[in-house]
């Protein structure tokens, strides 16, 4: 999708149209999740701090991000996505790998068929544009999707992917960074072809094992296949504090409200966790980790905070101010019906239900269990992204 969160806010917000949008929060540890390209014309860009943004662009208008819309928008794109084929990978909320290697159709007129799932994304999300790359493999296909935004379509015919990649400048390459970059300096590489040119040995003398994968992505060479999305590993939700905070109340409040999100995670996704986690980053910027394992797997919100309270009571002896809170789940495994047998279990786990159904008629500061108040929202993980992928438009 082109500029996925800015175009959904200005779809959103009709005034916003033509201006410089910019998604994020302002403050003075903001960071940009997403610029319209109006706000790209003045070198803005996603995972830019928003103070740099500001200096770049002062006619920059900030909008916060509301990744709840965002995963309505993305589950209705994953849906059409998943009209054409089954195997869609998912690489965010807006991006995505299709196979339809068996479908004879995109071979015969891959051009035809692109053009119209493009239409058919734009119908579905209400006229928002998608630029798609169509090629043999993944890293052509990734390349070719951004050289034209927006709204492009870009064909790579079989055979041509080397002559198409060659041109274009190396960092376009996936996975060659400012890091790689330094590492291959003086060898005088500035087009993807020079990097397919070199001896492999000279690579991997530079890389290491990552030298010969390099030369092979530099190539059009990449036999990796669309990977449908699995069960996650683990669940986890953080928040950074717009100012450090010492207090232990506080941090208590917002560690129990991050495990019940971890918790409406779970549910949705028919999962439940034996180890909580727990991570704090202080204002030094050291970052303390602790888990703790449960007696019984759950998923509910009562249980997964009182765990999170308890792993923050035994880290509260440090009386350094805290710039970061995370609680995670993980240790999952598939919900099973036998686990609540307890009767009282049984009804805490009905009303965390009944709870996450009205957060997602009315919003998710609609209801809170507890004293907590509004958090700002927090941004999508990986298990969210696949919910979206796999068709769970409550996610």
């Amino acid at each position: 999708m082109d500029a996925f969160y800015a175009s959904v806010e200005q779809q959103r917000h009709p005034e916003l149209r033509g201006q410089p949008v910019v998604v994020g929060h302002s403050g003075p540890r903001g960071v940009v999740a997403a610029a319209s390209y109006e706000a790209r014309r003045f070198g803005v860009h996603s995972a830019m701090p928003s103070a740099t943004a500001r200096r770049l662009c002062p006619q920059a208008i900030f909008v916060p991000a509301d990744f709840a819309t965002y995963g309505a928008v993305s589950a209705r794109m994953f849906g059409v996505l998943r009209g054409y084929t089954p195997l869609v990978e998912p690489l965010s909320l807006d991006e995505a790998f299709l196979d339809l290697t068996a479908d004879p159709g995109a071979r015969r007129d891959p051009a035809g068929v692109a053009a119209r799932l493009k239409a058919d994304v734009l119908a579905a999300t209400g006229g928002l544009t998608a630029s798609v790359g169509v090629a043999t493999c993944k890293v052509v296909a990734k390349i070719a999707s951004d050289l034209r935004k927006p709204d492009g379509l870009v064909v790579v015919a079989p055979g041509e992917e080397q002559s198409f990649l060659a041109p274009l400048p190396i960092r376009t390459l996936p996975g060659l960074g400012p890091a790689t970059e330094r590492r291959l300096d003086g060898l005088g590489l500035t087009r993807i072809g020079d990097i397919g040119a070199l001896p492999v040995d000279v690579l991997t003398a530079r890389l290491g094992s990552h030298g010969a994968a390099l030369r092979d992505l530099a190539l059009g060479i990449d036999p990796r296949p669309v990977v449908l999305p699995g069960r996650p590993k683990s669940i986890s939700r953080e928040v950074t504090f717009e100012r450090d905070i010492a207090d232990r109340g506080r941090l208590r409040q917002v560690a129990r409200d991050l495990a019940h999100d971890v918790g409406a995670s779970l549910r949705r996704q028919h999962l439940v966790s034996r180890t909580v986690r727990l991570k704090l980053r202080f204002s030094d910027f050291d970052t303390h980790t602790a888990q703790t394992t449960l007696e019984e797997a759950t998923d509910i919100d009562a249980e997964l905070a009182a765990a999170a309270e308890s792993l923050l009571a035994a880290a509260g002896r440090d009386p350094r101010a805290v710039r970061l809170l995370g609680v995670g789940a993980a240790s999952l495994r598939d919900a099973q019906a036998d686990l609540l047998v307890d009767t009282a279990r049984e009804r805490r786990r009905a009303l965390d239900q009944s709870v996450d159904a009205l957060r997602r008629r009315f919003g998710a500061a609609a209801v809170r269990q507890g004293a907590g108040g509004p958090r700002r929202q927090l941004d999508w993980r990986r298990e969210d992204v696949e919910a979206a992928a796999l068709g769970d438009a409550e996610a």
